[in-house]
């Protein structure tokens, strides 16, 4: 966490204003466009990461669907993995997150703006409520992010297996489900590192409707899993 203070530190004099217009965006969302919310959020996040010393490399952006309403599935890594997504993922999205992140300042107020949803992870039924919300705002165009492990994986770049689950919710939207592969994310806030960090994020090759239709939900998760993993061991490698 001890980068956070640094991005703070090194951004004191714009952090007012920040924080204003990040009160203001929340306090009157509807007065304000998606695309303007997430152009303010996508600056803040490009000038902190610059500040806390991050450099991210990027590819895959040309796999992304033209069309909106489609779901990114990618390993979890930590709280930074979203900040990575908000610098190179042009277009608005939203995340299905763990409830804890609203106890966290400054982030629980960027996960809202967002137009995240938060999940219970013990409470079956109020997680398949929200995933049911995800559905159809998917089917309205709204693109989000999911974390098919279901929680941060503590062994670096190893992931953890995927939940089929999570899927559910792109199947009955039967929208292009966009795998993601993140490497080196835990370094930037899950280390008591300041020093320059080089963290990765490809985006693979979407899944259509017509490529996963007869695929049950495992065997999508397991699909995934299999394409990220493969991406991370080519990537870490080298």
């Amino acid at each position: 966490m001890e980068r956070i203070l640094v991005m703070v530190l090194k951004s004191i004099f714009q952090l007012p204003y920040w924080l204003f217009l990040l009160n203001k965006y929340k306090k009157h969302p509807e007065k304000y466009s998606e695309q303007k919310k997430y152009a303010f959020l996508h600056h803040v996040t490009v000038l902190a990461n610059k500040r806390g010393k991050v450099h991210i490399t990027c590819t895959g952006t040309e796999n992304l669907p033209e069309e909106n309403g489609y779901v990114l599935y990618g390993n979890h890594q930590g709280l930074f993995d979203a900040l990575i997504l908000l610098e190179t993922h042009d277009k608005p999205f939203a995340t299905v997150s763990k409830i804890e992140i609203e106890n966290i300042p400054f982030l629980r107020d960027v996960f809202t703006l967002l137009g995240s949803k938060f999940i219970v992870r013990e409470d079956v039924r109020q997680s398949l409520k929200v995933l049911n919300e995800v559905t159809e705002e998917v089917k309205q165009g709204k693109n989000y992010l999911i974390f098919p492990e279901g929680t941060r994986s503590k062994k670096g770049n190893q992931i953890q297996e995927f939940k089929g689950g999570s899927f559910k919710c792109a199947m009955n939207a039967k929208c292009p489900i966009v795998p993601l592969a993140i490497l080196n994310s835990y370094k930037v806030f899950d280390t008591h590192s300041i020093k320059e960090v080089n963290v990765q994020i490809h985006y693979l090759k979407p899944l259509y409707y017509e490529d996963y239709k007869d695929m049950k939900s495992n065997d999508i998760a397991h699909y995934v899993e299999e394409a990220i993993k493969q991406k991370i061991a080519e990537t870490d490698s080298n």
